[in-house]
């Protein structure tokens, strides 16, 4: 018995893997974030496959009716958005299915923060600038590590994408602002990232409260800070070594300068 987590992808139901859409296509009984995921991605299950809507239901109750269809040898997938590894909130299930001597197979999924910096034609990590990016989200109901509160993680000062956060914004400026962050920092909002509705907000921390409130923006939004983010970027100087072409490297020999 194995149940298939798969990574559906950030909203538009061709950016899901060719394996994650094969197993879709294969399974008996397709569970899914119905208030997530794509319903056009899951429109492509076979035709007598049983589709079963999950945002209404709690662990346990997900769990026993996904292990009932697996224990009578049908073949279950389980979608969730983006890549299940970031806040997917696997992990209880995956314990829940083992007590059941159930293992569990994961298929990646592209996340809502590629998907985001794909949409604003952004490279999160730029030579010189910075060659880091950390994954968080702002405190609400659920606690953040003292170590991670954002002031924290904003000292480094590099880029920071930033999950579930978008009812929290007040609380973002603050944190930042706290961690040396300037007013003109770049950021982007990318609400839905890849779905059809996408929209784009570019502001800065200063404004980002401001503009999230004037664009309605609330859910379902990847908020992408830092000065790589900065539109202006493409018109400054930075660039790696490897297409330099005095750089040597195992594929190609540098011109001398």
């Amino acid at each position: 018995m194995k149940l298939y987590i798969i990574g559906a992808g950030p909203g538009a139901a061709d950016l899901i893997t060719v394996r994650g859409l094969k197993l879709l296509q294969e399974a008996d009984s397709v569970f899914y974030a119905d208030s997530l995921v794509s319903e056009d991605l899951i429109s492509q299950a076979k035709e007598d496959a049983e589709v079963i809507k999950t945002a209404g239901m709690h662990l346990e109750e997900m769990v026993g009716a996904m292990a009932e269809r697996l224990l009578t040898g049908k073949k279950v997938v389980r979608v969730h958005t983006g890549d299940p590894a970031v806040y997917g909130a696997i992990l209880e299930q995956m314990a829940l299915l083992k007590e059941r001597g159930i293992e569990t197979e994961i298929v990646p999924g592209v996340s809502s923060v590629f998907a985001a910096a794909a949409a604003t034609g952004a490279e999160l990590t730029i030579p010189d600038l910075t060659q880091t990016v950390i994954l968080t989200r702002a405190e609400g109901r659920t606690p953040v590590p003292d170590a991670e509160k954002l002031r924290e993680l904003a000292r480094h000062h590099c880029t920071v994408a930033l999950f579930l956060s978008a009812t929290l914004t007040k609380k973002v400026v603050k944190e930042f602002t706290a961690g040396g962050w300037q007013d003109d920092t770049p950021v982007a909002v990318i609400y839905k990232a890849s779905w059809p509705d996408q929209k784009i907000v570019r502001t800065t921390l200063e404004r980002l409260d401001e503009d999230m409130k004037k664009n309605g923006i609330r859910k379902q939004a990847m908020i992408l800070a830092g000065w790589a983010l900065d539109e202006k970027i493409h018109e400054k100087d930075y660039r790696s070594k490897l297409y330099d072409k005095e750089f040597t490297h195992g594929f190609r020999k540098g011109v001398p300068h």
